[in-house]
């Protein structure tokens, strides 16, 4: 059974509040390793991808017995693709989804201010928000970006399809929700530290345009002294990449399973 449009709106409110917090302590361990004076200065790719993966654990907690806690627009559109979520929400999914990297990345700049002001160099204040190619190029960065989220939904969808999904208690019964949450907090937290540690070293691992659009956002709208560009000419990168490597995990899985179960 489908959810209701009121149903619809409490999973957004929680694909928002998800991502703001995936957001806030993402970013966040970007900036306490990379600005200036910070304590964590320095601290290093480890801890980068260490505390990105419990970021993530803390958002499917949150949001994940209420909308299945996709938290990324690919992962949305992947399993709409593989007919395991309805067309007629990802467009609100993914609205909420890019409203909360944006708040959760306007926090983070709130919250480390004083550090933003004491570093000078405007790609390392734009590394906080968005993700930056170590070597720029393009269709390379593109191709990284849709290996790393294919990998990340594939996994998602045929742990998802051994029948852990979530479910939500509805007055008309109850709907059967799929995405991290139907992973489980730890093992999602544990497949993107791997993802960061073996794949992201080439582009940062944006594997989520909310992550990286949201945030982006933000930072083209924040009063962040001697910010310089945000980079747009590259935006479309962490954009498309994940939508295109989440569209390709969805058809792997419908052709394997179709195999599985003619």
């Amino acid at each position: 059974m489908e959810p209701s449009t009121w149903q619809c709106f409490v999973q957004c409110i929680f694909e928002f509040i998800g991502t703001f917090v995936l957001v806030l302590l993402g970013c966040g361990v970007v900036a306490c390793v990379s600005l200036r004076k910070s304590k964590g200065e320095g601290g290093g790719w480890i801890v980068v991808t260490l505390a990105w993966g419990l970021a993530v654990f803390c958002g499917v907690l949150i949001a994940g017995p209420w909308s299945g806690a996709h938290l990324n627009p690919a992962v949305t559109i992947g399993l709409a693709a593989a007919g395991k979520f309805p067309w007629v929400y990802v467009g609100p999914f993914i609205v909420a989804q890019i409203l909360g990297g944006v708040l959760g990345a306007m926090c983070v700049y709130v919250f480390y201010k004083d550090h933003f002001d004491a570093t000078q160099e405007a790609e390392t204040k734009l590394g906080v928000f968005s993700t930056i190619p170590a070597i720029s190029n393009r269709w390379r960065n593109f191709l990284c970006e849709v290996i790393g989220t294919f990998i990340l939904v594939l996994v998602i969808l045929f742990i998802g399809d051994e029948g852990n999904a979530a479910a939500l208690d509805t007055p008309q019964g109850e709907h059967a929700l799929i995405g991290l949450g139907s992973v489980g907090a730890l093992p999602v937290a544990l497949l993107v530290v791997v993802i960061g540690m073996s794949l992201g070293g080439t582009t940062g691992y944006a594997i989520n345009p909310a992550r990286d659009l949201g945030p982006r956002i933000a930072h083209a709208m924040l009063p962040i002294k001697g910010k310089g560009s945000s980079q747009w000419g590259y935006s479309w990168v962490p954009i498309f990449g994940p939508i295109v490597g989440g569209i390709l995990a969805a058809l792997v899985y419908w052709l394997v399973c179709g195999l599985i179960h003619p």
